[in-house]
């Protein structure tokens, strides 16, 4: 391709971008494709020659396009919103094409000065205080197993990386069962091992940990030879919205000298509203939180924000200087490769300048608590419903219920039912041992008339 063709189709693939964003509620939401349909279309090995753009682009309509699930979809009620904003698709596009490897200072400067500056942007529209500094990783996953690294390198007195865990005291880390899977994926990635994730009962209508149960756990593990690494809280769990006491976890965390991380990583957007900083107060105690603009913010995927009170800990647990990323004469600079566990760092500050700039802070605080109001509407008409039962209330945009009086095979059946229709799509979790149906707003696009939308499916298809 040439850069007068690349023009041309560069213009052609914007415009059938703002076509298919205009259009996606003609869709339906989730891919209506068999397992081994598309691969079945695919060439079973690479072509010799070119193949035209036209004829590209028409095989992706043809082969790519019937299996792709719609995230942006207005009328996408499952998992979390993985949301792309227009302005934030721009920047996307010209970091694409920069292509710069951003690893470090020198590398990029831009890149390092701005990532500093949006991390302190999103610092203050959070509400933490001055001493927290951020990093932007891939995703809450690495953020979380930084954090537990972290852990592991502080309570072994930095000796893990050299020595390794082999006839090393046995690690012990703490969380409740609402906490997202990437704390057991870290868990294991980190050498510290599944019989050393310790769950903690959970209490309260927040279906936080048990702060009594967590200093109970604790005493008993040091009794018994462990040593106590961390705390894993949450804010905004997963499955029903759960929310810890982070005052009380802070301060047991701090009892014992053992390093906290916060998993914020979709409620996290929403403490831009001051009000509902209610969710995770205490969080100015912990040492590690994240949160993922690229999920409720309306920051293209892949962007996390990682903050840290004092990240020395985490740059003495990961930092590694070859000579070849020595910056001679620069002493002091931040690199954030050094920050985290990939070396390899993408532009991902400049589509949340972007983000901001274009929409400030008050439009996307409307946006939120629009969400809120409108997942509390929709479970009190659930309630008034005889068909329906509410599970878990609306923590945030989140709730979760049930089809009244049916089995477990029968909430899941009608989850199926209800995304093979194919007009919005919704998942299913586990409250005390039995199945929930989970339904979350925050769509970038989504608006009222999709959640009455909603509303009428799900009454049409409970049977």
């Amino acid at each position: 391709m040439q850069w007068n063709e690349f023009s041309d189709w560069g213009a052609k693939i914007s415009q059938w971008a703002a076509d298919y964003h205009t259009n996606l509620r003609d869709r339906p939401v989730r891919a209506q494709t068999a397992p081994g349909d598309v691969a079945a279309l695919i060439a079973p090995s690479a072509p010799e020659g070119p193949h035209p753009m036209t004829e590209i682009m028409e095989d992706f309509e043809r082969v790519v396009m019937p299996g792709i699930t719609h995230w942006q979809h207005p009328r996408f009620f499952a998992y979390f919103p993985a949301n792309a904003a227009p302005p934030s698709m721009l920047a996307e596009m010209l970091v694409s094409t920069i292509a710069a490897q951003c690893m470090l200072w020198q590398t990029s400067p831009a890149a390092t000065e701005m990532e500093t500056v949006m991390l302190d942007w999103l610092r203050q529209a959070i509400g933490l205080p001055a001493q927290f500094s951020g990093v932007i990783q891939d995703s809450a996953s690495s953020a979380t197993l930084a954090a537990v690294l972290t852990m592991r390198e502080r309570a072994l007195n930095w000796q893990g990386n050299q020595a390794g865990l082999s006839g090393a005291v046995r690690l012990r880390i703490y969380c409740s069962a609402e906490v997202h899977t990437s704390v057991d994926r870290a868990i294991w990635v980190s050498g510290v091992g599944q019989d050393n994730l310790v769950r903690i009962p959970i209490a309260g209508k927040l279906r936080g940990m048990d702060p009594v149960a967590l200093k109970a756990a604790i005493q008993a593990d040091i009794a018994a030879g462990y040593r106590p690494a961390g705390i894993i809280a949450c804010t905004g769990g997963t499955g029903t919205g759960a929310c810890d006491d982070l005052t009380e976890v802070v301060r047991i965390a701090k009892e014992f000298d053992l390093y906290s991380h916060i998993d914020a990583a979709w409620a996290g957007a929403g403490m831009i509203c001051p009000e509902f900083r209610k969710l995770w107060q205490g969080v100015e105690g912990a040492d590690s939180i994240v949160f993922n603009p690229h999920k409720w913010l309306g920051a293209q995927f892949d962007c996390s924000a990682h903050f840290l009170a004092n990240p020395s800990s985490l740059v003495k647990t990961l930092a590694i200087q070859p000579e070849y990323l020595k910056t001679h004469g620069h002493d002091g600079l931040i690199n954030y490769s050094e920050w985290s566990v990939p070396l390899g760092r993408r532009f991902r500050a400049l589509k949340l300048w972007f983000l901001l700039r274009s929409y400030g802070l008050e439009a996307l605080r409307v946006r939120l608590r629009n969400h809120v109001a409108w997942a509390e509407d929709l479970a009190a008409k659930l309630v008034e419903n005889p068909r329906f039962e509410i599970v878990t209330a609306p923590i945030l945009s989140l709730f979760t219920f049930r089809i009244a009086g049916l089995d477990d095979a029968a909430q899941i059946a009608f989850v199926n039912r209800v995304n093979d229709d194919g007009q919005i799509y919704i998942t299913q979790t586990k409250v005390d041992g039995k199945i929930a149906i989970r339904f979350q707003i925050g769509q970038f696009d989504v608006t009222e008339e999709d959640i009455l939308f909603a509303y009428d499916v799900m009454c049409e298809l409970a049977g």
